[in-house]
């Protein structure tokens, strides 16, 4: 009996630590601000692969993982198309990146993908992450989830991570820019004051 109770004990705490390691990890995982954020070459809707480093003149990059089919990101996006028209000329061009796993979100599929960008004129490149190997390193949990990177003598640093604005319904109600702030603040050599907001959206379907 008290053998079993020992290996019940141990057990018990052997599932403990590993739950604790477990949420640990997770909380660790994906870039943190002050990161160098590596390259990557993924597929664009018009067959040609792109990679960060193809842009020789950016000052760095308005990274946006999105998709087809989430409410959140579909309401963002013409604040997306927005964000480019006001910044690539600036150095700052948007990068669009799909995250899903398709089988489990079809209608996220490169196709469905290349329409979507058509229909509404996207005017930055919409890449899939196919393998899903790039949105795990940026930690990237929802769609959308931007991520600003200021290319440096380092590398890509990155200078924020989180939400658009504070306003997903409604693009006229919306309060404080969080995305603009930010490019803005880089752009006249400023450090970013809010480095971090909560991103929402539709979770990453792995």
């Amino acid at each position: 009996m008290k053998n079993t109770f020992k290996l019940i004990s141990v057990a018990i705490i052997v599932l403990c630590v590993s739950a604790f390691t477990i949420n640990k990890t997770t909380l660790n995982e994906g870039y943190k601000i002050g990161d160098v954020a590596e390259d990557f070459s993924l597929k664009n809707v018009d067959g040609k692969m792109v990679s960060l480093s193809d842009y020789k003149d950016a000052k760095g990059f308005i990274i946006t993982f999105t998709c087809n089919t989430c409410p959140y990101a579909v309401m963002y996006e013409d604040r997306i198309i927005a964000l480019d028209k006001k910044y690539a000329a600036k150095g700052y061009p948007v990068i669009a990146i799909m995250p899903n796993n398709v089988s489990v979100k079809p209608d996220d599929n490169l196709d469905a993908m290349k329409q979507r960008a058509t229909d509404k004129g996207f005017t930055f490149p919409y890449l899939i992450d196919k393998e899903q190997k790039v949105y795990p390193k940026f930690g990237a949990t929802k769609t959308p989830h931007m991520f600003i990177l200021q290319k440096t003598k380092k590398g890509n640093v990155v200078k924020y991570i989180g939400a658009i604005d504070d306003n997903y319904k409604d693009a006229s109600s919306v309060t404080t820019k969080y995305v603009e702030k930010a490019v803005d603040a880089l752009l006249q050599g400023k450090e970013v004051e809010q480095t971090e907001t909560k991103a929402i959206g539709c979770s990453i379907k792995a």
